[in-house]
């Protein structure tokens, strides 16, 4: 028998169970949802009910369809989509669209029309376009949605006093009058009611309030409302909900096809635009959460607009309406812990369970609950943080233009000219240009604001032509784009003032707006606050073999102003042109010393220069008012003299704000002894005594050299000035104990740095600190403030409460900042997370 026989005819087809040299396997996993999922689900559901119900009453749909789009957006967007904590349902964003839909074309064909949407959402997932979305301006969408919540508001309004709304919002104000003639006061007192619930229920102050607020004011309201109605016995219109049998189901689309396809773009623009905005709204509400709650991944916006379309092609085909995120929805959903999309497809199998169990509860809610619910949602949707928005950003006219739009034409009209409007003013902004020109102390300043194109040319060459013959002259160019018959203009006017003995200086706050530099700073590409490596420039030469001397090179073949120097640095230098490699030049040679003077002083000149370039025309008037008014800063920060944390950037103060005090360590010596130090008692005194400050924050940072020396520092350690200005942080060393550096076999020592005859050490939110130089960083911030409160100026100040002490602790190499709370045992440092700064 031939070796490659096998010994048994069903040898072949055995299968291994599991690999070679591996355990087996383990079960199947359970399905198991976390605590927080079940009891986010269900706030979210108790929402989601209520405002179901409302929303379909506004469209004029069946209110099941309101139920079957709630638990199909939990169900299926919460399983496909790319936002895990995204609430999908039926959105009052979409109310006016869908009620146009269904008074033109009837409900079955609004259901194909749903299907058809979510079938285009599927595409444009798949074409990767999600993020094309977000470059609609938040002008228009903000507008749309006012819009919307006007017409929704008027609309609900008729309900609420007991009558019918009308088509439109024309039609609904004109019939306001007759309808305020005869209200229905059994309509009008539930209504009430339900608002005053609404209103006051959030409000409802102590430890009750807190234990009652965790329930949604929107079911508190219709419930409540409900409940009075029952128990009075008024006699008012109240939900109907007809057999699931008899439920209508999607049907062909009946009418003409160009407005069948203009209702699905309208669908689809809607429905795409508001679920991804809310799904970059949800990010920034999980990312200022506090990390014990879990991590969430961040969205994934072509897998939501997938999850969105599969959503409303199954809403459409089951009869509900259209499907979109929904902010209260999701903002409810994060609040209340959820951590995966566990929560969202729970709380649409709570809907599902409470259709087919609570239809009997359901339908004894009175429908002018429901308008006056959906009535406040209207209101809501009009924002005026958003209106404050849109006015600094000088953007007020195209929400305005989107808004009436939507009012009174329609979504996809009013879009459309918000649109166009929004174009006009890009356009205007790029073509207005503001060119002015004055006479200071003979140097005449040409001031461009705006945009240098060509359409600007003659009046910019009328204000050149200005400048007298032979005077100095300063262009400032306060925009971000010139093009090429502007360069020309500027470019020729620079030459020919030039050589009839004037001076020009062309500056610009912007890169690229440079004509040309001047020949002492030799193609120095130096901006404030860009990309840089220790503030130094790298000149566009090749380094010299070594051994070799390297000779000074200029920005272009003609020189520093043979054409534009300005742009992004790229790297590092010596900071001189000239680095010799040959004897003379060595350290310690009188040659060598002159060279490093002459570099130093070359540095120091080229960035005074690039200050009066660059920065003092903005800072000008700024820098005068201080210099008349006199300083009053905010605050004293005391911090380290460590060149790598630059306390103005760190805090984005400006001149006039931070009252600075420096030194190795962060140190603030205790009042009164020996070895005490005058300076900084001196301007602590000086800070809250004349200045009164508001506060004072002392900042530590990572690597700190001074917690490096005092953990290495002998007993007698003192000979130096700078030993004997560490003996300053001898108290801090004393809150540290050596266990927590030394001995690494109690971990729980370890991790907290706890002895009972020790205060416990301060923690960082979210991880341990990473050795012990920064536990001894973090400890000397709590000991400093420590030691200020022994200052008798900061004590009666803060007895008084006109002070306030804050620790900081920012680590360089991540760039983050920690601000430090007392609120825990020893203190605990928060990161400070971004926050939303145009609200």
């Amino acid at each position: 028998m031939s070796a490659c026989v096998p010994a048994r005819a069903d040898s072949a087809r055995t299968k291994h169970v599991h690999p070679p040299h591996s355990p087996p396997p383990g079960g199947r996993r359970r399905f198991r949802v976390a605590g927080a999922d079940v009891s986010a689900a269900i706030a979210v559901f108790l929402i989601a009910l209520p405002l179901s119900l409302g929303i379909a009453l506004a469209t004029g749909a069946p209110l099941q369809a309101g139920l079957v789009a709630a638990a199909v957006g939990g169900i299926v967007a919460g399983r496909i989509g790319g936002c895990p904590l995204q609430v999908s349902g039926p959105a009052a964003g979409l109310t006016v669209v869908t009620a146009d839909l269904i008074q033109q074309y009837g409900w079955r064909t609004t259901c194909a029309i749903t299907v058809l949407a979510g079938l285009a959402q599927l595409g444009l997932g798949c074409l990767r376009v999600a993020r094309s979305a977000l470059a609609v301006s938040p002008a228009i969408v903000h507008g749309m949605l006012a819009g919307i919540g006007v017409t929704i508001a008027v609309a609900q309004l008729h309900i609420v006093l007991g009558g019918t709304p009308q088509s439109s919002v024309p039609d609904n104000l004109v019939a306001l009058p007759a309808q305020l003639a005869n209200v229905h006061p059994a309509d009008l007192a539930v209504s009430v009611l339900t608002l005053t619930l609404l209103l006051l229920w959030p409000r409802i102050p102590g430890r009750a309030g807190q234990l009652l607020g965790k329930l949604p004011a929107a079911l508190i309201a219709v419930a409540g409302a409900t409940a009075v109605a029952a128990l009075t016995g008024l006699l008012l219109p109240k939900v109907d909900l007809p057999s699931w049998s008899s439920h209508a189901l999607a049907t062909l689309p009946d009418g003409p096809v160009l407005g069948l396809v203009a209702a699905v773009l309208t669908t689809t623009l809607v429905c795409s635009v508001q679920s991804l905005l809310g799904a970059v709204a949800v990010d920034k509400l999980v990312a200022a959460r506090p990390a014990t709650t879990g991590h969430v991944k961040r969205s994934n916006l072509d897998r939501e607009l997938l999850g969105q379309g599969a959503a409303n092609v199954v809403s459409g085909s089951l009869g509900g309406l259209p499907v979109a995120g929904v902010a209260v929805r999701s903002s409810a959903n994060v609040a209340a812990g959820a951590v995966s999309r566990n929560s969202t497809m729970l709380h649409g199998v709570l809907v599902v369970i409470a259709a087919l169990l609570l239809v009997p509860a359901l339908e004894l809610i009175p429908l002018a609950s429901l308008a006056a619910l959906v009535m406040t949602v209207g209101f809501k949707m009009v924002s005026l943080n958003h209106i404050r928005t849109v006015t600094r950003h000088r953007e007020v006219l195209v929400y305005a233009v989107t808004t009436c739009g939507v009012v009174f034409l329609g979504v996809l009209e009013g879009v459309a000219l918000g649109i166009a409007v929004a174009v006009g003013v890009a356009l205007h902004r790029l073509t207005r240009t503001r060119i002015t020109h004055d006479d200071a102390e003979g140097v005449h300043h040409v001031h461009v604001r705006g945009q240098l194109t060509f359409l600007a040319v003659p009046r910019l060459s009328r204000v050149l032509h200005q400048v007298p013959h032979g005077a100095d002259a300063v262009v400032e160019l306060d925009g971000s784009f010139m093009d090429h018959a502007a360069y020309e203009t500027l470019q020729d006017w620079q030459k020919t003032h030039t050589a009839q003995g004037g001076a020009v200086d062309i500056t610009g706050r912007r890169p690229g707006t440079r004509i040309s530099e001047p020949a002492e700073v030799d193609g120095c590409r130096c901006r404030p606050w860009t990309p840089w490596r220790n503030h130094q420039c790298e000149r566009p030469s090749t380094a010299p073999p070594p051994g070799t001397d390297r000779q000074p090179t200029t920005g272009g073949p003609h020189g520093a102003a043979s054409g534009p120097t300005t742009g992004e640095r790229t790297g590092r230098t010596t900071g001189t042109t000239t680095t010799p490699a040959a004897a003379p030049g060595t350290p310690g040679t009188p040659d060598g010393s002159a060279r490093v003077t002459r570099a130093t002083r070359r540095e120091l000149s080229r960035g005074i220069s690039a200050f009066h370039r660059n920065t003092a025309p903005l800072m000008r008037r700024e820098l005068a008012r201080l210099a008349r008014e006199g300083q009053q800063p905010s605050q004293l920060f005391l911090t380290c003299a460590d060149s790598r944390v630059v306390t103005s950037m760190i805090t984005s103060s400006g001149p006039g704000d931070l009252f600075v005090v420096r030194n190795v360590g962060n140190f603030v010596p205790l009042p009164g002894e020996e070895s005490g130090d005058d300076s900084v008692a001196a301007a602590i005194e000086y800070a809250v005594d004349v200045l009164q400050v508001r506060s004072i924050t002392v900042c530590g940072h990572s690597g700190c050299g001074a917690m490096q020396a005092l953990l290495g520092a002998g007993p007698g350690d003192a000979r130096t000035p700078l030993q004997r200005w560490l003996r300053h942080g001898l108290p801090s060393l004393d809150r540290v104990p050596a266990e927590t550096h030394a001995d690494e076999d109690d971990e729980d020592a370890h991790a907290s740095g706890h002895r009972p005859d020790r205060p416990p050490l301060p923690r960082l939110a979210g991880r341990a600190p990473v050795d012990a130089a920064e536990r001894l960083c973090l400890a000397n911030v709590v000991q400093q403030l420590e030691h200020l409160r022994a200052h008798e100026s900061v004590a009666r100040a803060l007895d008084a409460g006109d002070l306030e002490l804050h620790g900081m602790y920012f680590h360089v190499g991540e760039a983050q900042s920690y601000l430090l709370s007392e609120d825990a045992e020893g203190g605990m440092f928060q990161l400070v997370l971004e926050t939303d700064l145009t609200a």
